[in-house]
């Protein structure tokens, strides 16, 4: 995840002769110009001129690996980041990877996805270049049935990201779409593969509207879903977003594996809209009734007539009226 050397010796934006250049990083005047021709189809706005050389004039606005590394200081999560300009899938080529071994914390980072998936079998738009569309592979040493506990964790990062980059304030729903202003902001599919009780590795799947536009939108989502550029009324840097999350990610995940999701669990309750809320639950035993929380495990907390239930899947609608008793 290190910089270009060229291009960190030009991120200061000032003229940088070749023959400087060279000496300084021990290399040939003709290694500096193909990595300066590199760096142009990369995206990096680079001006040459005779007498005085080169200067770094705009940054490219591809989610490049070394752009990503300029915002993000790894601890546990310190993989390499896999960038591809189309993908069907970051999660499908996550999942590949980790299959071949690919160490924790490997992110994969697409421009655009042409069949990105989300829950319950849905799909998940996918602009290029507009968005964050990012995988992350994970091995904790947790049994199957924790698993679904770090998509609550990664719901908390993305909340946290959100709030650090841009001063919005989210709301999760659980268990794990983020909603601004009621709409719509990010959604997070988790996919393992496990043997018997031991869990091989997981790929949290994150997808996040950055700087999508109505137009951006299908027309049956426009009410539903919205962006951060939306909300704040101004472009996100893209780069700067996923350093964020990368990070936050890193944090909860660290917390979550010292002390299981109640050592997280405060902090999801810190960013979770449906305390007090009138729900109905479906995909499972259906209930309606006022959302009193969550639990240890995760579990939504849901009172109804017959008392406290406890949910551990299922599709959460929010209700305007009580339900009857």
């Amino acid at each position: 995840m290190t910089r270009d050397p060229v291009l960190s010796a030009l991120a200061g934006g000032d003229w940088r002769s070749g023959e400087a250049l060279a000496a300084d990083l021990g290399v040939t005047r003709a290694a500096v110009w193909k990595s300066i021709e590199r760096l142009r189809r990369d995206g990096y706005e680079i001006e040459a001129e005779a007498g005085r050389g080169y200067r770094l004039v705009r940054a490219t606005e591809r989610l490049l690996p070394a752009e990503i590394a300029r915002h993000f200081r790894p601890r546990r999560l310190a993989g390499a980041i896999v960038h591809r300009d189309e993908v069907d899938s970051t999660n499908r080529l996550a999942i590949e990877l980790a299959r071949e071994g690919a160490p924790e914390g490997t992110a994969v980072v697409a421009e655009r996805q042409t069949a990105g998936r989300g829950r319950l079998g849905r799909t998940w738009e996918s602009p290029a270049r507009l968005n964050l569309y990012l995988s992350v592979i994970l091995r904790p040493e947790l049994s199957p049935v924790e698993v679904p506990r770090l998509t609550l964790a990664a719901a908390v990062a993305v909340a946290d990201a959100i709030a650090a980059t841009t001063g919005l304030r989210p709301e999760i729903k659980w268990p794990n779409d983020v909603l601004l202003g009621g709409r719509k902001a990010c959604g997070i599919l988790t996919e393992l593969e496990a043997e018997a009780e031991r869990v091989r590795f997981v790929v949290v799947g994150i997808g996040v509207n950055l700087n999508a536009l109505p137009d951006d939108f299908p027309p049956e989502l426009r009410a539903k879903a919205t962006s951060l550029a939306m909300e704040i009324g101004r472009p996100v840097d893209r780069a700067a977003f996923a350093g964020a999350l990368l990070g936050a990610l890193d944090e909860v995940y660290g917390e979550m594996l010292r002390g299981g999701f109640a050592a997280v669990r405060e902090r999801y309750e810190a960013w979770h809209g449906l305390p007090g809320r009138v729900v109905s639950v479906e995909g499972g035993p259906r209930l309606e009734g006022v959302v009193r929380g969550i639990d240890d495990e995760g579990a939504l907390l849901v009172e109804t007539a017959d008392g406290v239930r406890r949910v551990l899947s299922g599709e959460v609608t929010l209700r305007s009226t009580y339900p009857a008793s």
